[in-house]
């Protein structure tokens, strides 16, 4: 680059950064205990959620893995999947082991490359850019070593690199203390879902309306087998991965689908072929899904026919006695109760007799239309703060990659054309590879004056 700041170089990556990626571990492998090892899910505000991790075996990890045993201030990075993922790892992590899609780098020689100077560059879209040229694969995204070794850095004095670091950690703290301000606007907002819902069952919300038109509060419980029809899905066989919807292609959606889907299903990833159908069950659209294994009780309405495993319950609603959204929100609402059914094993589940059983508050028809009206407007209107809320962490993310790039322009802190020239580094690392290696007798080193 001929537009680097006075000073700066623009090198390659395997010549001042130390990178390695974690083995490929199977399942087989993992213990209750030993080692613990890194995943993507472990990666928590850019700290380690030890008990997220799994194991090795000990004298598996001395064995094989001794060498890719993480140390203090690696900076980890996932190569997979959430790219760019980031943690630190800290003397209270340790032992801790890489993985695959893992990565650690380091500076090689810290007196040419400050670690903090690293750790922002790879939270930049410098480097960010470089990584998207290398994805490899298409439903996920994947970068390795080979690929990293293409890469480059700014590699500007050491001194600036000093000065830039604790800027950027000085900006970086404020930009840290919104986003944990922030980051109470969610738990508010499903609070205030959680109590509209509960005032709307419990026939507080509509409270007005009843003495409008002289309607006696008689919310009886009934059980859901007496409003409707419930039943489990069918299908146990995998799916086709063929997103057309024609000639004997029918949609299926799985449990993860309905977690995601924010209460209604609107679109599927998947689909069924007729023979699968002819071992499964087509539910209609406005069938209450219920998950029954592993989360239980994420709950959805659909807006079309589709087939679901076993792992879903489907409610068909006696349209004279109740609608799908109150359903819907009255399961919501015992949910940690359903929960406390479901034995505590490695996969839990509760089974269909817990559900058929279970009481809801059922009000007349006409009042749980008045419900649903309500409730829908109560929540549209925070749906207004839900998007603020968004735009606000997006605003957070475009502000620091600015300051970032601002940074790496060489804009953020002032020159001191004292400082020694990052093309002095690059010429000491260079004599010192030149350097024999002399041998030890336990470990061969570099021959150093």
């Amino acid at each position: 680059m001929n537009d680097l700041p006075n000073g700066w170089e623009f090198v390659d990556f395997p010549e001042i950064v130390f990178f390695q990626e974690g083995p490929g571990l199977r399942k087989y492998q993992y213990r209750e205990s030993g080692v613990p090892f890194l995943n993507i899910r472990t990666f928590v505000d850019e700290s380690i959620e030890k008990k997220l991790c799994n194991f090795l075996d000990v004298k598996e990890v001395e064995g094989k893995y001794q060498h890719f045993l993480v140390d203090e201030d690696d900076i980890l990075v996932a190569t997979s999947g959430s790219i760019g993922k980031m943690a630190i790892a800290k003397a209270e992590d340790l032992p801790l082991m890489l993985n695959t899609s893992i990565m650690r780098f380091r500076p090689i020689d810290e007196e040419s490359l400050g670690r903090r100077f690293l750790y922002f560059f790879l939270k930049s879209d410098c480097f960010f850019k470089q990584a998207e040229t290398a994805w490899t694969g298409t439903a996920q995204k994947n970068m390795g070593p080979s690929h990293i070794k293409t890469f480059k850095i700014f590699l500007p004095p050491i001194a600036e690199q000093k000065r830039i670091s604790n800027k950027l950690d000085s900006l970086f703290a404020h930009s840290r203390r919104t986003r944990e301000e922030l980051e109470h606007i969610p738990k508010l907002i499903k609070r205030y879902k959680q109590a509209v819902l509960a005032a709307a069952i419990s026939g507080e919300l509509t409270e007005d309306w009843r003495k409008k038109y002289g309607i006696s509060f008689t919310l009886k419980k009934v059980k859901m087998s007496n409003i409707g029809y419930l039943g489990r899905g069918k299908s146990k066989h995998r799916p086709r991965n063929d997103l057309r919807l024609y000639g004997g292609i029918y949609p299926f959606i799985q449990t993860g689908d309905i977690a995601q889907s924010n209460g209604i299903i609107s679109h599927h990833l998947q689909t069924y072929s007729e023979f699968g159908l002819s071992q499964s069950k087509l539910w209609e659209a406005g069938t209450v899904c219920i998950t029954i294994a592993a989360n239980i009780a994420d709950t959805a309405i659909l807006s079309y026919p589709v087939c679901f495993p076993d792992s879903v319950v489907g409610f068909v609603c006696d349209k004279e006695k109740c609608l799908p959204e109150f359903i819907k929100w009255s399961i919501d609402l015992m949910r940690s109760d359903l929960e406390s059914f479901a034995p505590a094993t490695a996969q839990r589940n509760i089974n269909l007799a817990i559900l058929n059983n279970i009481e809801l508050v059922c009000p007349s028809i006409e009042e749980q239309k008045e419900i649903v009206r309500r409730v829908e407007k109560m929540f549209k209107s925070i749906e207004s703060i839900e998007e603020q809320y968004q735009q606000a962490r997006q605003l957070c993310d475009r502000l620091e990659q600015a300051t970032l790039a601002k940074a790496f322009r060489g804009e953020l802190v002032p020159q001191d054309p004292n400082d020694e020239p990052a093309s002095v580094l690059l010429e000491r690392i260079c004599a010192e590879k030149q350097q024999p290696v002399v041998s030890t007798g336990k470990k061969s080193r570099r021959r150093t004056a």
